[in-house]
């Protein structure tokens, strides 16, 4: 089982990888939103790809970053191949870390007979 996940910036993909890694899941991040290729998270051949998305607002109170929404906009325009195939979005402004996890951990044994991932 190999999940891919892809985002904006500061939405929570390196915590979240880190985490799936943890409990033993092949888990990777896709900086797709630096990128203007625009299947880049498919290289990675993906079971299954989950974008997070974060607002503005968010991303300040977790980071100081030295760039505004146009630059989110950007992102997001770049990450549009990887929403159009996401099996799993998840907008994280009002979630821990633990509940990302979580809700990542529920997809899984919805749509998969993966129970020894979980």
């Amino acid at each position: 089982m190999r999940v891919v996940v892809a985002g904006v910036c500061v939405s929570g993909k390196t915590t979240l990888v880190k985490s799936l890694r943890d409990l033993g899941i092949d888990a990777y991040n896709v900086a797709q939103e630096h990128s203007v290729i625009k299947k880049l998270w498919n290289h990675k051949q993906p079971d299954i790809l989950v974008v997070l998305d974060a607002q503005m607002k968010t991303i300040r109170q977790r980071r100081v970053v030295p760039w505004d929404e146009d630059r989110l906009a950007v992102q997001r325009k770049r990450l549009s191949d990887a929403y159009a195939h996401a099996d799993l979005y998840i907008q994280t402004d009002e979630l821990s870390k633990d509940e990302v996890v979580q809700n990542v951990i529920e997809h899984i044994r919805r749509n998969s007979h993966a129970e020894n991932y979980c």
